[in-house]
C-alpha cells in the first residue's frame, strides 16, 4: 500500500504540471482576451486610407456628353467607336502614378497635389477644378480608386503579397487573407514595419492575443505595410531537432561509407 501510494503522488504531480503546461499555452492561442471588459470608444470612426508617394489612381470623369469628358480621360489605344461605346473608354483608362513631391499630372489641369487626401477627398477637389472647363447644365462625376494597395505577410502565415479591393484592412483580415497563423505563430508579438509619405520607416508590436489590440492606432493597415509573424519557441526547437537529425543523418551516411571503405580495402 505505502508503495502505491509512493507511486501515485508523482503520477498526480506530472498531471498536475500538465495542465498548468496546457493553460498556460493556450492563453497563447486564444486571441482578444479580456475583449469584454474593454472600452471601445475610441476606436469609433470609419478608416479611410491616405494618398501617399508610389501610389497609382485610377481616374474616371463621367459626363451626359461624352466628348466633354475626353479632354479629362487619359485612354489606352482605343478607337473614336470603342470609346463612345463605353462611355468614353473607362474599360482601358491609365492609371496616375503619384510622384515623390505628391503630386499627379492630370490631363488639361497639369500638376495637382494630392498626398494626404482620401479618394473622397480627391474627387472633390478634382470636381472643383474640372467645372469651369464645362457648360454649366454638365454635372460631372468624378471617381478615384487606389490601384496599388497592397500588404505583404511573411513568417508563420507562409510568404504573399495580399492586395486591399477596398482600400481598408485590418490587421486580423490580414491575417486571415493569409490563412491565419500556425499553431507555431507568435500572437503577441507580431511585427509591423511601415514607412511613411517621406520615405521613413517605423516598426511596431502587435499583440492579437489581448483584446485591446482593437483600439490600437495600427489596427488597420495602410498601403505597403509588412507584418511578420515570428515563430514560437516550440517551433525553433523543431528546426534545431531536424537540423540536427539531417546533420546526424549525413554523418552516419559518411561513417558507413568509410567503414565500407576499409572493409573493402581489408578484402
Amino acid at each position: 500500500m505505502a508503495n502505491s501510494k509512493k507511486f501515485i503522488l508523482p503520477v498526480i504531480a506530472m498531471v498536475f504540471v500538465v495542465m498548468l503546461c496546457s493553460c498556460g499555452s493556450t492563453k497563447k492561442i486564444v486571441y482578444f482576451q479580456g475583449v469584454d471588459t474593454l472600452n471601445l470608444d475610441q476606436s469609433a470612426g470609419l478608416f479611410d486610407a491616405r494618398i501617399m508617394p508610389k501610389d497609382q489612381l485610377s481616374i474616371y470623369v463621367v459626363t451626359s456628353d461624352p466628348e466633354a469628358s475626353k479632354q479629362f480621360n487619359m485612354q489606352a489605344n482605343m478607337s473614336s467607336t470603342m470609346m463612345t461605346n463605353t462611355g468614353g473608354g473607362r474599360g482601358s483608362l491609365q492609371t496616375f502614378l503619384v510622384d515623390n513631391d505628391g503630386c499627379i499630372n492630370f490631363p488639361t489641369l497639369g500638376f495637382i497635389h494630392v498626398q494626404g487626401l482620401t479618394k473622397r477627398e480627391l474627387e472633390k477637389k478634382l470636381l472643383g477644378m474640372i467645372k469651369p472647363y464645362l457648360a454649366e447644365d454638365e454635372h460631372p462625376i468624378v471617381t478615384v480608386r487606389m490601384t496599388s494597395f497592397y500588404v505583404t505577410m511573411i513568417g508563420e502565415t507562409g510568404s504573399r503579397l495580399i492586395p486591399v479591393e477596398n482600400e481598408r484592412m485590418t490587421i486580423i483580415e490580414a491575417l486571415a487573407s493569409a490563412g491565419d497563423l500556425t499553431m507555431y505563430g507568435r500572437r503577441d508579438n507580431i511585427l509591423l514595419i511601415r514607412e511613411d509619405a517621406t520615405g521613413k520607416k517605423s516598426v511596431h508590436r502587435l499583440n492579437i492575443s489581448q483584446g485591446d489590440i482593437l483600439n490600437s492606432p495600427y489596427f488597420y493597415l495602410q498601403q505597403n505595410d509588412v507584418i511578420y509573424v515570428e515563430p514560437n519557441k516550440t517551433s525553433i526547437h523543431r528546426q534545431a531537432i531536424a537540423n540536427n537529425t539531417l546533420w546526424i543523418s549525413v554523418l552516419s551516411s559518411i561513417t558507413s561509407l568509410i567503414s565500407m571503405y576499409f572493409i573493402f580495402k581489408k578484402l
